[in-house]
């Protein structure tokens, strides 16, 4: 009996003893077999985000930058906006400075070359309120919700801020009501983050001051069809 109980201890040992050495060479094998895997980089560093701290044309102007150059509506090169004014015969802020129909930046005399201008800058002058005709107050009816943003006029040269927020439609008609634009020209204006454009017939609206479409039509009395 003392010999069986012997025997079977030795046996008892020698497979824990065989199970701790398979342990020991798997774990090596797993260890070794990953030092040779290529680690993948972190997504953030693969190019999905791309961060831009300003906007080429955001309505403040380089003096030493060249821009296109317009004189009596015929491309001249790219100069300083004082050289231009000098080949236009006029002085620096008698220029009309903004983007061609190409989307460059572009500066040109007041007639014979259309260019949307920059967008304004916050710090611009408010203009005067207009004393306007009271009308009689509209019955009082459920309405949605109208977005009211910032509304500016494009006069001379410059922005001119309306002294209150006010909805599209409101902005619309307060700058283009009664005014009919002539052939080949155009009158300017802001809706918060919109630039809108007069022009024969019809207002035009733009989200990134290039590109136009169609927003209300004009009738021959030079009155704004409601917007919304």
């Amino acid at each position: 009996m003392d010999f069986l109980n012997d025997r079977r201890s030795r046996l008892v040992v020698a497979g824990g003893a065989l199970a701790l050495v398979a342990g020991i060479g798997i774990a090596a094998a797993l260890i070794s077999g990953g030092k040779g895997e290529n680690v993948p980089p972190p997504p953030a560093s693969q190019g999905g985000l791309v961060v831009e701290t300003g906007a080429a044309d955001d309505g403040r102007l380089d003096p030493a930058r060249p821009l296109r150059c317009y004189v009596a509506g015929q491309y001249v090169g790219e100069v300083t906006l004082a050289d231009c004014a000098k080949r236009n015969g006029v002085a620096t802020g008698a220029l009309d400075v903004g983007v061609d129909e190409a989307g460059n930046l572009a500066a040109a005399d007041q007639a014979g070359t259309m260019l949307t201008p920059l967008p304004p800058v916050e710090d611009a002058p408010a203009e005067a309120p207009t004393a306007t005709p009271a009308a009689p107050a509209p019955a009082a009816t459920p309405a949605a919700s109208v977005p009211a943003g910032a509304c500016w006029r494009y006069a001379d040269g410059g922005w001119r801020k309306q002294p209150a927020d006010m909805s599209l439609n409101a902005c619309v008609q307060i700058l283009f009501a009664g005014r009919c634009e002539r052939s080949g020209g155009a009158t300017y204006g802001r809706w918060m983050q919109q630039t809108l454009r007069l022009v024969p017939g019809r207002v035009e609206v733009s989200g990134d001051n290039r590109s136009f479409r169609p927003l209300a039509s004009q009738a021959e009395n030079c009155s704004i069809s409601p917007v919304g």
